[in-house]
Order: C-alpha cells, then sequence, then structure tokens
C-alpha cells in the first residue's frame, strides 16, 4: 500500500497495471474498502493505471485526524483532495455504493475527471440507500452499534439476512474480502469515530441531493452507468435516469446480481468497464 497525506489526514491507496497509463480511480461503500474490487482488478487490461483510494468510510486502516470534516461533503473533498494530490488528470472515475463521487466538483469543472463509471450507488433522494442504509443509521445512533455491524459481517449466516448484506449481494461475499473490510473497525475506536463523523454528522437533505444529483447533466464526459435490475435498494429507476441525466450516458444491465455487482458478477463487470475503458 502507497499513502498520501491530505488536509483531513494520511489516505492509504492501492495501484496496479501501468503507472504510465490513463488513470482509473475505484471507490468503495461504508465500512468497505479497496478490497471491493478485488475480484474485478485481475480481469481488466493491464494498459491503464489502476488507483484504489482507503475512504474514511469504515474500513480504512489509518483513522483520519480528530477534527477531520468527515461530513459528506467532507468527504467528497477528500476524495477531490486526492485527486488533486496525485495530480490525476484525465482520469476516470468508479463508483459503488457510497454516491458521494457524484458531487465531485470536477464534474463540473471539467477538470481531472473526464468519463464516469457508475455502478449500482446512492442518487437522488435515495441517501441513506434502502434497507440497508436505514440500519446503518440505526447502527450509528446505539452504543456500540458499529461494532455490533461489524460483528454481524463476519458471520456467514448472519450476513446473508436482509439485515446486515443480503440485500446488498446475492452471491456469497469470500470471507477475506469481509475480513479486510472488518478488521480496521473492530480494532480501533477512531476508524470508529470516522465512520460516526460521516453517519451522525450528515444531514441528509433531500432536495439539495436530488438537486446535487441532477448536475450530473453538466458532465460532458462519457458516463456508462451498470445498473442491477433484480434489487431496490439502489432504486430500478435510477440507473435509466442517471444515464439519461448524463449528455454522454449509456446504461447496461447487469443480471443475476444485487448492488455489490463486482463481486456477484466479476467476469460480467470487468468486461463492460474494460469496453468502456478502451472505447472512450
Amino acid at each position: 500500500m502507497q499513502s498520501v497525506e491530505l488536509t483531513a489526514g494520511t489516505i492509504e491507496y492501492r495501484e496496479a497495471g501501468d503507472p504510465h497509463g490513463r488513470p482509473v480511480v475505484f471507490t468503495h461503500g461504508l465500512l468497505m474498502n479497496d478490497h471491493q474490487w478485488d475480484l474485478v482488478l485481475p480481469l481488466l487490461p493491464n494498459t491503464f493505471r489502476y488507483l484504489l483510494p482507503v475512504l474514511p468510510l469504515g474500513g480504512h486502516r489509518i483513522p483520519m485526524k480528530p477534527d477531520a470534516d468527515l461530513t459528506m461533503p467532507g468527504m467528497v473533498g477528500v476524495l477531490s483532495d486526492f485527486l488533486s494530490a496525485l495530480d490525476l488528470r484525465d482520469a476516470t472515475v468508479v463508483l459503488s455504493d457510497w454516491g458521494g463521487p457524484l458531487f465531485l466538483p470536477e464534474l463540473q469543472t471539467g477538470e481531472r475527471v473526464s468519463r464516469l463509471v457508475i455502478c449500482p450507488a446512492e442518487a437522488f433522494d435515495n441517501f441513506p440507500p434502502g434497507f440497508p442504509g436505514k440500519m446503518a443509521v440505526v447502527a450509528a445512533t446505539m452504543p456500540g452499534g458499529i461494532t455490533f455491524a461489524l460483528r454481524q459481517f463476519r458471520s456467514r449466516i448472519l450476513r446473508r439476512t436482509p439485515m446486515v448484506l443480503g440485500l446488498m449481494a446475492k452471491k456469497p461475499i469470500p470471507d477475506d474480502i469481509i475480513t479486510s473490510w472488518t478488521d480496521p473497525g473492530l480494532a480501533s475506536a477512531d476508524v470508529r469515530r470516522d465512520v460516526l463523523a460521516y453517519a451522525r454528522g450528515t444531514k441528509f437533505d433531500k432536495r439539495a441531493l436530488i438537486a446535487d444529483t441532477e448536475q450530473l447533466r453538466e458532465f460532458t464526459g462519457p458516463v456508462l452507468v451498470l445498473w442491477a435490475p433484480e434489487t431496490n435498494v439502489m432504486r430500478r429507476e435510477h440507473g435509466r435516469r442517471l444515464a439519461d441525466l448524463a449528455p454522454n450516458g449509456k446504461l447496461v444491465e447487469v443480471h443475476d446480481a444485487y448492488v455489490l455487482i463486482m463481486l456477484d458478477q466479476p467476469e460480467r463487470t470487468a468486461e463492460l468497464i474494460a469496453e468502456f475503458l478502451q472505447t472512450t
């Protein structure tokens, strides 16, 4: 792992592929980290530079500074600072689950980000998303709730239930990926503090979120929307709405998968992302 110092703290990131290739930045969801993409990464063409930052969403191994702004705008700022600190240009951003990358200022300015891949993610007024999002809010309001949630992730039986990850992944998630997601939060009270700063500090104003999402119409670069029609955690109609918003948007549905399409259908996800990278 490499790391970079940002205003909020130290962000770790992983690199793969060609260090001189066009950059592709993969983001991840709440209580997850870069290992969300472990099954897809080896299947992608090695002519691109793949960067996987570990954002402070609960699967991060280095806590942020105690005074860091980790609300939704602050978290978007962390990702923006990451792009700037590495001086990434002509980058493709790939988002999944956490919808924050939709609000990157770089999408409106045309700076640094030239293409976007949207896997099933929060959008419009769907923050926090569906039943899993509501359970995350409950966990954040209960004393010890984050630890309790992470321990449920660890149980092969419990994590298949709708209250944990059963609506997020259609197929069993490999144990090593679950371990990588849960180890940091179980080991560090400061990591759990960061998650609570995001979950408790963010005010999800539905009207503002819809307006912010609709700014996607200002992004003129190619946009690939990969959506899973078999789950409504990330609402089925939002895939089409996002693709229609973007002037150069395209929707492709990924079947036999829920929200985490990169874990349910890694070959198909890699195929579609590779085609997009190589043809746009």
